[in-house]
């Protein structure tokens, strides 16, 4: 059973119960871990656009979706390379606000792998 995310707010958001107050990474299998956001950071000075290496990072054999929620206000998005990398691994990527990303995690079905940026 996939974890359900409850509220979020700028620096947080709730999954069953618990508020994590860093960005979070939900794997296929349920299990929630920080997302290893320096992989961009050394790439781009930022974690607001997702370097190859943290899309390499995210990847998992039989993902059919990577759910992402770009911060509160919309503002973190993939390179241009992670965006092919997982064109050319038949992953699709739907992009949302992080409120709407949360929402839509409650709702998708199939092999979903969520990343959640929790600011901006």
């Amino acid at each position: 059973m996939q974890p359900q995310i409850g509220n979020t707010g700028f620096g947080w958001i709730e999954l069953d119960g618990t508020r994590y107050r860093h960005d979070i990474v939900i794997e296929l299998d349920g299990t929630v871990r920080k997302r290893k956001k320096k992989l961009s950071k050394a790439v781009y000075g930022t974690s607001h656009r997702l370097s190859l290496d943290e899309a390499h990072d995210l990847f998992r054999e039989g993902c059919e979706v990577l759910l992402i929620g770009s911060g509160q206000f919309g503002r973190a998005a993939l390179s241009d390379e992670a965006e092919a990398f997982f064109a050319e691994h038949a992953v699709r990527v739907e992009v949302l606000p992080t409120p709407g990303a949360a929402r839509r995690w409650n709702d998708i079905s199939g092999r979903v792998v969520g990343l959640f940026h929790v600011t901006c």
